[in-house]
């Protein structure tokens, strides 16, 4: 982990209040809770219980202070990205397994189908118009959402269509949109390891999610 990162984790967790109410803030304060916040996203991969959380406001007061650092920083300051690490796969694991469920529950649906590679399509209204293949540049409209329904993303409230090359696109929509017909629409249950895997994307989709996508496939915009 970088040291911009370390001073921002220390910012945001030096002092130890329960949370001011943002109309007694000044307006320099009201920036600085909401670098906290922030922080907060960057660092969530760690997800610190209370007692944990302790332990880094004690490593970062005694830095600010400049007492004795009570661990030898050259050996644990290249354990901080190692516990990253391990967090983050231990979430993924958890959330993946998780996501199992609705996978199942998707291919029980009728009229259902599991492609090999993991994903659920199910048609929803059939399409009787050209049928997309490879790195063919198709236009959708589409929303996508968690399991737990949070909703992450959605042409449909930009008012605008997207237009991508089949190529260019997690897997379960590469195979997914090429087996719709134009005019169809489709839910593409999709498991972690046909969309984003143990990474996630930013701090929207977390690591190892299971992701449901509607999809409305309006053109075949060009064929290669």
């Amino acid at each position: 982990m970088n040291r911009p990162l370390l001073l921002a984790i220390g910012i945001a967790l030096v002092g130890s209040g329960t949370g001011a109410v943002a109309a007694d803030m000044s307006e320099e304060q009201k920036t600085l809770y909401a670098l906290g916040r922030l922080v907060a996203r960057q660092t969530a991969v760690f997800q610190l219980s209370a007692e944990e959380l302790a332990t880094v406001q004690q490593g970062w007061r005694d830095a600010v202070t400049g007492a004795d650092s009570a661990v030898d920083m050259n050996v644990y300051a290249t354990k901080v990205n190692e516990l990253a690490t391990a967090r983050r796969q231990a979430a993924a694991q958890k959330v993946a397994e998780e996501g199992k469920a609705v996978v199942a529950a998707a291919a029980a649906e009728a009229g259902a189908i599991k492609a090999e590679s993991g994903f659920v399509y199910l048609p929803l209204t059939e399409g009787d118009g050209a049928q997309p293949s490879g790195s063919d540049v198709v236009k959708v409209h589409y929303r996508g959402t968690l399991t737990d329904g949070t909703e992450f993303d959605s042409s449909y409230k930009r008012g605008e269509m997207s237009t991508f090359p089949l190529d260019g696109v997690i897997k379960c929509w590469s195979q997914g949109v090429a087996m719709m017909k134009v005019g169809g629409k489709a839910r593409l249950t999709c498991p972690a390891d046909t969309a984003y895997g143990d990474r996630g994307a930013g701090a929207v989709i977390p690591p190892g999610a299971t992701l449901i996508f509607e999809v409305e496939l309006a053109e075949v915009v060009s064929k290669k």
